[in-house]
């Protein structure tokens, strides 16, 4: 059993006699004596219907295992991969050595396009957030 503010994206929980995927959870702490809730959206295993509710961050709920390939009675739930990649850069402009927070596109060597600051250049590795797709650093590689 876990509360509702322990809730994060990618687990699978069972509510109501119901097993739901958590596609979203934000939780919101409460002031005073008020408490906490956690915003969710979930998805109906069963139905594939989604739903969006709030809990109140002390409601108990049913988690069920989720490992990197999942099947709750034999349908599978979700594949959880990692938060961030690196990936070599295959192609962008040439790097430009100023002190902006400008962005250029930049193709990755996957094959995924990518927005990434104007000091990177062709073959650097950079880490990549697979969530949101952007740029989060570049890799200190031994050359």
């Amino acid at each position: 059993m876990i509360t509702a503010s322990q809730l994060r994206t990618g687990m699978a929980i069972k509510y109501e006699g119901q097993q739901y995927k958590v596609l979203v959870a934000d939780y919101h702490p409460g002031q005073g004596k008020m408490g906490g809730a956690t915003h969710v959206r979930l998805q109906n295993l069963s139905t594939a219907t989604f739903w969006e509710h709030s809990f109140r961050s002390d409601l108990k709920l049913e988690e069920i295992a989720v490992d990197r390939h999942t099947l709750v009675e034999g349908r599978p739930v979700h594949v959880l991969f990692p938060e961030f990649v690196q990936v070599s850069v295959a192609d962008t402009a040439p790097p430009i050595h100023q002190q902006d927070s400008a962005l250029k596109p930049a193709r990755l060597e996957n094959g995924a396009n990518i927005m990434v600051p104007l000091f990177i250049k062709t073959g650097d590795v950079v880490r990549v957030d697979l969530q949101a797709m952007k740029y989060m650093d570049r890799v200190k590689t031994d050359r």
